[in-house]
């Protein structure tokens, strides 16, 4: 996502409208799961290839864009319905509509568990919403021991109003986790990972609502930006994140049969 690979930049309207048209357009992606509300396709690669693009689908009925639109801001309520999220904290603001933040997720028993820095910008239109991020390198927080550092090439969510009490929910992301792996994984993915991230989401829009009004209600610095107490990051401060770089480790040779029994729930 990053203009000619060297520079970072904050998205303008030209990205944005680039990655909605992503999300609402179907040439060239191939479905690959089609159950109870929930769509997922992938793009362009080969199925082996780990650096898929995936691109998923709900419809959330009952659930304004704009409460969905909360949910996915909202670093203390995520620890309540993100079952896969280790760690998630804001690092700095860059403007009103763009900070960056981490964000570290359990893999599936056998896998190393992966860990994100991103640059992450938002854009309210109207009664729809995106919000797009992309890995960035900012050398207070280089890559740890414990985790692999992946790569986020382009990430996202789009959210389109259907009414004034639904909406349709996108996630778009194109990865690469720095690891061969096995070809089970990338599969998994597609059947069962994306399809349960989206349910999860669409169930926490369900009980947002009555959770933000028992913490801290009138909070909501990515619609009130002066409500922001974040410190300010330079562009300066920041460089792509090229995959290259970081180490890449090979998993192909972990067998399906060693996955603990969580990873199985659909």
């Amino acid at each position: 996502m990053s203009r000619g690979g060297e520079m970072v930049y904050i998205p303008d309207d030209s990205d944005f409208s680039s990655f909605r048209d992503q999300c609402e357009s179907l040439e060239g992606w191939h479905c690959r799961y089609n159950k109870a509300g929930v769509t997922v396709w992938s793009q362009g690669q080969e199925e082996s290839c780990t650096i898929q693009k995936i691109k998923t689908r709900i419809s959330c009925k009952d659930v304004p864009a704009e409460t969905l639109y909360d949910v996915l801001h909202d670093t203390s309520y995520r620890k309540k319905w993100d079952s896969n999220m280790i760690e998630t904290y804001d690092i700095g603001r860059l403007t009103v509509n763009a900070d960056v933040g981490y964000y570290s997720w359990k893999c599936p028993s056998p896998l190393k568990n992966r860990d994100f820095v991103t640059l992450r910008s938002w854009l309210p239109l109207g009664n729809d919403y995106m919000i797009i991020n992309y890995s960035v390198k900012h050398p207070k927080y280089p890559p740890r021991k414990d985790f692999v550092r992946a790569v986020s090439l382009q990430t996202g969510y789009l959210i389109k109003a259907n009414g004034d009490s639904a909406c349709v929910l996108y996630y778009l992301t194109q990865v690469d986790p720095r690891g061969s792996l096995p070809k089970w994984v990338v599969n998994r993915v597609s059947q069962f990972v994306a399809p349960k991230a989206m349910k999860k989401i669409y169930k926490a829009g369900l009980k947002y609502p009555e959770w933000k009004r028992k913490h801290d209600p009138e909070y909501k610095p990515w619609v009130y930006p002066e409500q922001n107490t974040l410190p300010s990051v330079s562009l300066a401060e920041l460089s792509v994140q090229h995959a290259d770089s970081l180490e890449n480790i090979d998993e192909t040779g972990l067998s399906e049969d060693h996955l603990s029994t969580s990873d199985h729930e659909a």
